[in-house]
């Protein structure tokens, strides 16, 4: 038997992908752009094994089986194959032998925290290990499990060329920055909401490619205009211009959703109030320090510096207080003492408890890895 255990990271897009002009490649409408989070905090783990006893191929996704005739999982075991069969390298002689795969997340699955984007990378890294082929040949393998898990086959903040050849040969990720090149950058998660959304992104995106005729505008006049700002902004360590951009395209994403016919609803009332505790927050400020995104769930996303995370928090515990502040269960991630926290504004006015489940305080991590 052959045993090989991978994790992969998160990525959080800055730039959204939404739609697909080939649903069965899933190659997109537009260019997007993620940041790479820490896999100290948020991963995927996938252990694979393979060996000729063998009698079928499975899969136990966070302890439960599921069925292996998922068509895009099946995708990309025989792409990996075809792979190692067609290149002068790689473990030919396992090619026919079935194999185990067990997955797990340490974050809620298929909330709107790109849990299969993680979960696909994770896959196809870790075939590529097992088999023995270049890592740097499986972005457009990833791509065909789970759109945005190319880009988490890479550190630091990463863009997927939307490519335009047919076979999407050319629709593969590339990395923009090493994860340390901005060493500052911290990224808050405010879960809101844990539980399986509703309207699938899937979903979502093909009723809005049908429906919507914002996301037309957006894919062919602000999404290359944004990006070209939002790199531009990276390379300079422009937090003032790199927030602007991430908030106004997390915003245009949610307007193609609601412009959907039937809309596609993503945000609650509890996200909303994030938003404008944002702008608050920055207004009292005179100047951008927290950026907010949100991907297809209601859970936000709050990109910002290290010296304004204490302060960020001491208003995110305001506005929204919670029983479980102090609990080791409620901030996650890079450890913070609440007992430090400076005291916030009394602008801001205090919600109802409870209204976030909990909080994760992370940053710009390396793509994914070999553990055994």
């Amino acid at each position: 038997m052959i045993t090989v255990t991978c994790i992969a990271p998160v990525n959080i897009a800055v730039i959204k992908y939404w739609g697909k002009r080939d649903e069965d490649l899933i190659l997109p409408l537009n260019d997007s752009v993620s940041a790479t989070l820490s896999t100290d905090h948020l991963c995927t783990k996938t252990t694979i094994s393979t060996c000729a006893s063998f009698t079928e191929n499975r899969i136990v996704l966070n302890g439960k089986t599921e069925s292996f005739e998922n068509p895009r999982l099946l995708r990309c075991l025989q792409e990996i194959k075809k792979r190692v069969a067609s290149s002068e390298s790689g473990k030919k002689d396992i090619l026919n032998w079935k194999v185990h795969v067990q997955t797990e997340n340490n974050f809620p699955t298929a909330a709107g925290l790109a849990s299969s984007a993680s979960g696909y990378a994770c896959l196809v890294y870790t075939l590529a290990h097992l088999y023995g082929i270049e890592k740097d040949e499986i972005s457009s393998i990833a791509r065909q499990g789970s759109g945005s898990a190319c880009r988490s086959l890479y550190g630091g903040f990463v863009q997927w060329r939307k490519g335009d050849l047919l076979d999407g040969s050319d629709s593969i990720a590339v990395q923009l920055t090493a994860h340390d090149i901005w060493p500052e950058m911290r990224i808050v998660i405010l879960v809101v909401n844990d539980t399986r959304k509703k309207t699938s992104s899937t979903s979502g995106m093909s009723t809005s490619v049908k429906t919507s005729k914002l996301l037309k505008y957006r894919t062919e006049s602000c999404v290359p205009k944004h990006t070209r700002v939002l790199v531009t902004a990276l390379n300079n360590k422009d937090f003032q211009t790199f927030g602007r951009i991430t908030m106004q395209d997390s915003n245009q994403f949610h307007a193609v959703c609601l412009d959907t016919y039937p809309p596609c609803v993503y945000m609650n009332d509890v996200s909303h109030e994030i938003v404008n505790m944002v702008h608050q927050f920055n207004d009292l400020k005179n100047e951008i320090r927290v950026a907010y995104t949100f991907d297809a769930g209601p859970n936000a996303c709050l990109y910002l510096l290290e010296k304004d995370v204490p302060e960020l928090l001491a208003v995110v515990n305001r506005v929204f207080p919670n029983d479980k502040l102090g609990s080791p269960e409620y901030i996650k991630g890079i450890s913070v003492d609440v007992n430090d926290l400076p005291e916030a504004s009394e602008s801001f006015s205090p919600n109802q408890n409870n209204l976030i489940k909990y909080i994760i305080n992370t940053k710009v991590g390396e793509g994914p890895k070999r553990v055994i």
